[in-house]
């Protein structure tokens, strides 16, 4: 699979289903923590030391991470500082349409171009 260039992600990583027994048994390339843990992750310490526990796992194991439910600057002030490298929520964007997503991403990609460039 990873030869036709499809990754593989475990979501909700650390609820349900989801064992420390699955890394090694499956060529994943991501891990996505479950929203659960990133609420009020700045007011339980507990929460804290798991998801710090779970981004230093898979930066250990060679795999991206990717936090689920990053809705404030908090959290995601919070994952930056933990060196979590992507975040999904509603604090980047409400799930969208395919077509509004591309307008979206032609609007940034714009957005970045002119930030580059000297004032006129």
């Amino acid at each position: 699979m990873r030869d036709l260039g499809i990754r593989l992600a475990v979501d909700d990583f650390g609820t349900g289903y989801s064992s420390l027994s699955y890394l090694h048994q499956f060529p994943f390339d991501c891990l996505k923590i479950d929203r659960s843990f990133i609420e009020n992750a700045d007011q339980d310490f507990e929460k804290l030391e798991i998801l710090q526990s779970v981004v230093r796992l898979a930066w250990n194991l060679g795999l991206d991470v990717v936090a689920e439910g990053v809705e404030t600057h908090r959290h995601y002030a919070q994952l930056k500082a933990l060196r979590c490298e992507s975040g999904q929520g509603y604090l980047f964007s409400k799930p969208l349409p395919p077509d509004a997503v591309e307008q979206v991403l032609q609007e940034e990609h714009n957005r970045s171009q002119n930030e580059g460039q000297e004032p006129a």
